[in-house]
C-alpha cells in the first residue's frame, strides 16, 4: 500500500519583520498552532503575521532536508525564494 502522506516546507513572516521556517505535515494546523502561540519558541516570541512560503514533499526526509537547506540562506536568498510582490520585503 503506497503512503499518500505529504510533508511541507513553510516560511512565516512575523509581525516584527521576521521570517520562521519548519516543516510539517499539515501546514494549517501547524500555522494555527504558531498563531496560538503554541508552534515553536521562536514565533511565541515573535508573533505570526502571514504565511508566506510552502513547498510540497513526498517524505519527511525530503522535507527536513529542504528546511535545513532554506535555514542555512541568507536574508537576501529567503527573499528571493519566497518572491513576495513588495518593493521592500516587509508586511505589506
Amino acid at each position: 500500500m503506497a503512503n499518500n502522506k505529504k510533508y511541507y516546507v513553510y516560511i512565516i513572516l512575523t509581525v516584527n519583520n521576521k521570517l520562521y521556517c519548519g516543516y510539517t505535515d499539515d501546514v494549517e494546523k501547524r500555522y494555527r498552532l504558531h498563531k496560538e502561540g503554541k508552534g515553536a519558541k521562536f514565533t511565541k516570541a515573535n508573533k505570526p503575521f502571514k504565511l508566506v512560503y510552502t513547498k510540497e514533499f513526498n517524505t519527511k526526509q525530503e522535507a527536513q532536508k529542504e528546511e535545513y537547506r532554506i535555514k542555512q540562506l541568507t536574508r537576501k536568498q529567503k527573499e528571493k525564494l519566497i518572491n513576495l510582490p513588495c518593493d521592500k520585503f516587509q508586511i505589506c
